[in-house]
């Protein structure tokens, strides 16, 4: 297969949305494998920036937050000029956007490289026919604009790096709560930016004190500082205490305990892929409006997925929706008989 022309500078412009990002480092990886020698940058907003932090494929990370620090025209003027001035020749963009490939044009980079989405077609060199909708799995939707590009495609598996003493940090944090190297220890992970995709608060509080009664697990329920009320109210409906790392641990800190884990029980979030790309032992993951043909774990030879036929077509988009049956469906009963086999094993 030939490839594009053989760049000196590269850059990625990324998408948004950290679980984006993270099926992205397979197309990162692949990109640096076509150009060892060559300098590779990429673009994500701040919010983004752990996720690629580390990442040995990468010479650069740049910055750019269209609704905040470059939301202005002056601004948005200073980061293209910016651009240009590291005189990038070629850019793979993985945003679909058509500022993202305008910015690349007034930067002056030579090759840009994207889906030919609406209106922006003009600003493309090489125009990558979209696929169609829910089609490819997201790791792959990215994997094919450089492999449409001309560039060899060798694998699709997901980057997480954490350092040790991230983890030693994680070690830290449970050996003062008393939680040993001999406990069967299980992180829930309940939150998540999307609420149909939330198992219901009432189910995380049921298993947690099963794991906790029955099975004699270390529960430590883990999330960001924006899952703190929900963690309190799950935390409130139980009967045991687990451990709360909510609010605790960064998002470097729970690829960490996701690998320290003996299992790791979540909806299809972002952590769902962290967990699964620092090689969690085991991974449980309750389905409901998504698909896993499409936004499910890769490898999944580690992970266990829960879904039920609720009689509505999957993937839904119902954002809005308030029924939540698809979730429900998934009972604490059918988590824990999972939990057994596995502790079984």
């Amino acid at each position: 297969m030939s490839r594009v022309k053989q760049a000196k500078r590269i850059l990625i412009f990324n998408v948004n949305w950290l679980g984006d990002v993270l099926f992205s480092t397979a197309t990162i990886r692949n990109v640096r494998r076509n150009y060892p020698e060559s300098y590779i940058a990429c673009v994500i907003p701040s919010r983004c920036y752990p996720i690629l932090k580390g990442n040995p494929h990468l010479d650069e990370v740049i910055i750019f937050d269209e609704k905040d620090r470059h939301k202005g025209m002056l601004a948005k003027l200073n980061f293209i000029s910016m651009l240009k001035n590291r005189r990038f020749d070629t850019v793979f963009l993985l945003h679909r956007s058509f500022s993202r490939a305008l910015i690349c044009r007034l930067a002056g980079i030579e090759q840009r490289i994207g889906y030919n989405t609406k209106k922006r077609s003009f600003l493309l060199t090489k125009k990558i026919n979209m696929p169609k909708q829910d089609s490819l799995h997201r790791i792959d939707f990215y994997l094919n604009v450089i492999e449409k590009a001309g560039l060899r495609v060798e694998d699709r598996y997901l980057d997480f790096i954490f350092t040790a003493e991230e983890a030693k940090h994680v070690d830290d944090f449970l050996s003062k709560n008393m939680v040993s190297r001999d406990d069967f220890i299980v992180a829930l992970n309940p939150g998540g930016n999307w609420l149909p995709k939330r198992w219901p608060r009432d189910y995380w509080a049921q298993l947690a004190d099963k794991l906790i009664s029955e099975i004699k697990a270390k529960v430590i329920i883990t999330g960001s500082i924006s899952d703190l009320p929900l963690v309190k109210q799950i935390k409130e409906k139980m009967k045991e205490k687990p451990l709360v790392a909510c609010g605790v641990f960064n998002i470097k800190h729970l690829g960490a305990l996701a690998r320290r884990a003996d299992l790791f029980i979540t909806a299809d979030t972002g952590p769902m892929h962290i967990a699964n790309a620092v090689g969690a032992r085991k991974i449980i993951a309750i389905f409901g409006p998504t698909a896993r043909e499409i936004t499910g774990p890769y490898p999944d030879s580690n992970v266990v997925i829960l879904q039920k036929d609720s009689g509505c077509p999957v993937p839904c988009y119902r954002v809005n929706c308030q029924d939540n049956r698809c979730m429900k469906a998934v009972t604490p009963e059918d988590v824990l008989a999972q939990v057994k086999k596995i502790r079984k094993s």
